[in-house]
């Protein structure tokens, strides 16, 4: 049996902060943070393609669970292959 894992923005002192900012980021981005594709909002879990939050930097890396600058809208695909890395922001020539 897997263990649970004790998440603050989950099930913890930070829940109810996230659920807001979830709103908040899903109300403000309309492109994913990681591929810089358009998200379609009317996809729900569990299609690859649906819209989820990443934490920019990882909670697991020192990364604020609830705070706006650290969260952005990704696609669930997106935001799995991303796991727990900090990626770098691509130059735009």
């Amino acid at each position: 049996m897997a263990t649970k894992r004790n998440r603050p923005d989950q099930n913890g002192w930070a829940e109810a902060s996230f659920k807001k900012a979830k709103k908040i980021i899903f109300a403000r981005d309309r492109v994913c943070g990681i591929c810089g594709r358009p998200v379609d909002m009317d996809k729900g879990f569990p299609d690859p393609w649906s819209p989820t939050v990443d934490h920019i930097i990882p909670i697991s890396k020192g990364g604020d669970p609830c705070a706006l600058d650290n969260l952005q809208l990704a696609h669930l695909q997106c935001n799995r292959v991303k796991k727990a890395k900090i990626l770098t922001p691509q130059l735009k020539e």
